[in-house]
């Protein structure tokens, strides 16, 4: 799979809103057929930043996933509420779903 995570600085007039000005391209990109997870967290620090875990099948998603009309749109509208440019990690990572944290694992 394509595993993604990226750091998105919001400006502070625009922070507690956030989820709603990405909902439509959250929900488009949720939609995807090739879209394992695309999910959203605010820094528990820093309440201008939100992190996104996204994960994609393989290749040929992530590149369905980039050339999407919803993901030209979102390149388009949301820098405009953004402090600087996402960072970004990208791997290609085996399996299509997370793993268990052996070394914190929970007794039944």
């Amino acid at each position: 799979m394509i595993f993604i995570t990226a750091k998105f600085r919001i400006k502070p007039e625009h922070a507690e809103a956030w989820p709603e000005i990405s909902r439509e391209f959250t929900e488009a990109t949720r939609a995807e057929p090739g879209c394992l997870w695309f999910d959203w967290s605010r820094s528990v620090d820093d309440a201008t930043e939100y992190v996104l875990v996204e994960a994609f099948r393989d290749d040929e998603a992530g590149a369905a996933h980039v050339g999407s009309e919803h993901f030209k749109n979102a390149g388009k509208t949301l820098p405009a509420y953004l402090v600087a440019t996402p960072k970004i990690v990208n791997f290609t990572v085996p399996g299509q779903e997370w793993s268990e944290l052996g070394e914190m694992a929970v007794e039944a």
